[in-house]
Order: C-alpha cells, then structure tokens, then sequence
C-alpha cells in the first residue's frame, strides 16, 4: 500500500497520483493521511484502484468515482459521490448535504447520518444509510435505490421518477407525487441484497416503500396546485 500524506504532499498531486493509478488499471491500494477536511479529495477516479482516506474530508469527495474502491474514516462534507457511476464509496461517520447527488450506479454506504438532499436528483445509484437523512432527499430522484435505516425528514421523495426509497424508520412527511407503496418479494429481494452489501443490521421486512404516485409526469390542470 502507498501512504499519501496531506501534510506534505498537495492535494493536486495526491489526484493525479491516484487518477494515473486509476487510468493504468493497476489494482493498486493508496492510503491518505492527514486529510485535514480537504475538498475534492480521491475525485474523477476512472479504475480499479482502492483509497482509504485516514479523516474527514471536505466537499466533493470521491467526486465522479468509477470502479474504484474509496473509504473515508471519517466524515464528508457536501456532495460526497456526486455524479458517482460506479464502485463502492463508504463513509465511516456522517456525509453532509446532497449525499450521491445524480449518481448514475454504483453503491455510497453511509454509516452515520446524511443531512438535506441525500440521493438529489440520483440516477440509478444505490445509496445506503445506516442511520438518519435529511430534508428534501431523493428530491426529483429518477432511477436506484435509497435506503435509510433511520428516520427521514420533511418532503421525502418531493417530485421523483422511479427511484425506490426504503425507510425503516419514521418519515416526518412525503413531497409531492410521493407515496407509499406495497413491499412486494421482488422488493424485499433488492433490499436483502443491499443491506448485505452495505454490512447493515437490519431486516428487510422492517422497511416501507416509496414512490411516486406518477401525477406529475407530464403536466395535468387538475394537479396545477401540486407543482
């Protein structure tokens, strides 16, 4: 394993270190130290590589990640997995606002807490919460899956597509065109599937569904109001 460290070694170098690493398909394994909250840290990795970031990060961590491993011992501030395509991004303490924003594939575990806009606009990532998440999360999400083990707060799901969210705890209330809908076997499959992935304790059958009620694809006079 090659140690980068932050206190000496600038974050421009310490990216493009692991992009060449990334783009070289090597396999090779990075450790990051002293991280100090660094924005854009491990961003537009494009291989098979795995970083572990030894702290807390600032925004924009593990920006753009595609096939590569990232883990943050520690917390994330904004944008964590933003745009994310595929791989695996873990986060060992808390991710601040939109959390895996328009991710397209890939899995972003999270084992605290997310904050507001988790999985905004998300496009087929799978996002994983271990604890709680925030106000307007899966905002106009359109494709993956969101699962919270916790609560979820106000105007979950507001204006989404077919992205499914998975809360195993209390929702403090629904955005518009979100709804609850029916835990069918093809859903607890999925769900099983991704708690076992993201190592999280839970069952799926402790888990309600939502999803978009589709009165808001395309534009009704009857549901002006709801816009």
């Amino acid at each position: 394993m090659t140690t980068l460290d932050m206190s000496t070694t600038p974050l421009r170098e310490v990216n493009v270190t692991l992009q060449e690493a990334a783009k070289s398909q090597s396999n090779s394994a990075f450790e990051i130290t002293n991280p100090r909250g660094s924005h854009a840290v491990a961003v537009g990795l494009d291989g098979p590589v795995s970083v572990t970031i030894k702290g807390s990060t600032g925004y924009y961590c593990a920006g753009m990640n595609k096939s590569a491993t990232i883990r943050v011992e520690g917390s994330t501030g904004p944008g964590v997995a933003e745009n994310m395509m595929s791989g695996e991004v873990v986060i060992e303490g808390d991710a601040s606002q939109y959390a895996g924003a328009t991710g397209h594939g890939g899995l972003l575990n999270i084992k605290g807490n997310a904050s507001s806009r988790c999985g905004i606009s998300m496009k087929g990532i799978d996002i994983v919460v271990h604890g709680n998440i925030g106000h307007m999360s899966a905002f106009m999400a359109q494709k993956g899956n969101l699962v919270v083990l916790g609560d979820a707060g106000d105007a979950l799901g507001d204006s989404l597509y077919e992205a499914r969210l998975f809360v195993r705890g209390s929702v403090k209330s629904l955005g518009a065109d979100c709804i609850e809908k029916e835990m069918r076997p093809e859903h607890l499959e999925i769900l099983k599937d991704l708690l076992a992935k993201a190592g999280a304790d839970a069952k799926p059958e402790e888990f309600k569904r939502y999803g978009s009620a589709r009165k808001l694809y395309n534009f009704n006079i009857d549901h002006a109001d709801e816009y």
